[in-house]
């Protein structure tokens, strides 16, 4: 499944698996979930197993088959590191990302000490972008396995922002992307958290990308941060 997407900070979104569990207060409203279980409703082939982790080997070899370069969100809909989906589909995933070196890959995963594991069996070519998602400062500890992985760009995924994270060691880190909550039950997002994440990226030289305030209903509330938008993105800055 790939489709052109409305997500600010990419261009398009590839699932060759759907379906993920809950691990962590960052997805107690999963917008996968509730999303999933629409297309299971309107008998979408994708979503026959609802959201239950789902390979989708027909869908490997996708990107290949995109002539022009994109930035694309890899498995929007699930998490590519998750314990159902075997290694060595992880690394069918990888080898494609490698061939297809005209498009940069963008992966976020919340199970960072499986992408620590086994990152150093998978190969990591400059076009693929490794994150993690860190909602509070429960889940900092994602951002050490991060550094441990030889991502040309490692990059953090600060959303849902439900807490303070004031004292962020942004060492190895290259971008940082920030966003509140949407959709029914959006817990809300304090505006100096939103300072505090953006002076620590200006004085640690981190790129800073402000995706929305979020919200029940996100459009009302926007993107602007001091009257102006942060779209920065961090191939200009990444030093290896």
């Amino acid at each position: 499944m790939a489709t052109m997407s409305s997500i600010e900070w990419t261009e398009a979104t590839w699932n060759p698996v759907t379906g993920c569990t809950k691990i962590s207060e960052g997805c107690r409203h999963c917008y996968a979930a509730i999303m999933a279980k629409r297309l299971e409703a309107m008998n979408n082939p994708r979503y026959q197993n609802g959201f239950n982790v789902t390979l989708h080997h027909d869908l490997i070899d996708l990107p290949l088959r995109w002539k022009k370069p994109r930035k694309i969100f890899v498995n929007s809909m699930s998490d590519l590191f998750h314990r159902d989906v075997p290694f060595e589909f992880i690394l069918s995933v990888f080898q494609i990302m490698e061939k297809a070196s005209w498009h940069t890959f963008q992966i976020l995963t919340k199970r960072s000490d499986r992408l620590a594991e086994l990152a150093p069996a998978l190969p990591w070519p400059k076009n693929v972008w490794q994150g993690v998602s860190v909602e509070n400062e429960r889940v900092v500890h994602r951002i050490d396995d991060l550094r441990r992985v030889p991502a040309y760009v490692r990059f953090l995924s600060l959303e849902p922002l439900i807490g303070p994270l004031n004292n962020l060691d942004l060492t190895g880190i290259h971008w940082v992307i920030v966003g509140g909550e949407s959709g029914p039950g959006a817990r809300p997002m304090k505006e100096e958290w939103v300072r505090s994440i953006m002076h620590q990226c200006k004085e640690q030289n981190v790129a800073f990308f402000f995706k929305q305030w979020g919200g029940v209903q996100k459009h009302r509330t926007g993107r602007l941060l001091d009257g102006k938008t942060y779209d920065e993105y961090p191939t200009e800055l990444v030093t290896i």
